[in-house]
C-alpha cells in the first residue's frame, strides 16, 4: 500500500520577498540554480541581501577598479530597497562591510558615513580574500527596521 502524501495546511505569508531572481540568471557564467531575492520583510523587519558595485536592474557591473564608486552603487541600491520594502535609511540597525583589501577601508567608511549621517547603526567590518566575482571589491550588507514615521 502506498503512503498517502504529507497533507500540510495552506501556509500563511508571514514575510514578503523583494526583486526575487535565481542565480543562473545573475552569475551565468557559474553553475548555479539558487532562488534568492534582495530583500525579505518579516516581523517589522527588513533583511538586505549584500549589495555592490552591480545595477539591480541590467546586472551590470559598475566601477570596476574603482571602489568608491562601487560603495556608492551599494548604498544607493540599500536606499532603493529599503524604500521598496516600506523603510529607509534611517531604520537601518546594522551593517556589516565585506572589503577585499583592507586599503579601501577609509574610502568605502568615507562614502557609508555620508549615507548614514545621524543613523547610528551598528557596524561590523571584515577584510575577505574574494567577493561572488573578481571584481567586486566590496560588498555592504544592512538589515533596518520598518519604523512607524516617528522615529520609534
Amino acid at each position: 500500500m502506498a503512503a498517502e502524501p504529507h497533507k500540510t495546511a495552506p501556509h500563511k505569508t508571514t514575510h514578503e520577498r523583494i526583486r526575487p531572481f535565481n542565480t543562473k540568471d545573475t552569475y551565468p557564467e557559474q553553475d548555479l540554480d539558487n532562488d534568492l531575492c534582495q530583500a525579505v520583510v518579516a516581523g517589522g523587519v527588513v533583511y538586505l541581501r549584500g549589495q555592490i558595485g552591480q545595477d539591480l536592474d541590467t546586472r551590470e557591473s559598475v566601477g570596476i577598479g574603482d571602489v568608491e564608486v562601487q560603495a556608492e552603487k551599494a548604498m544607493s541600491n540599500i536606499a532603493m530597497l529599503l524604500d521598496e520594502a516600506g523603510s529607509s535609511l534611517r531604520d537601518i540597525v546594522k551593517v556589516t562591510v565585506y572589503l577585499t583589501d583592507i586599503r579601501y577601508r577609509e574610502t568605502v567608511y568615507k562614502v557609508m558615513g555620508r549615507w548614514l549621517k545621524g543613523v547610528h547603526p551598528v557596524s561590523t567590518g571584515l577584510v575577505v580574500e574574494a567577493l561572488a566575482r573578481p571584481e567586486w571589491l566590496v560588498e555592504i550588507d544592512a538589515t533596518a527596521v520598518i519604523s512607524d514615521g516617528n522615529g520609534a
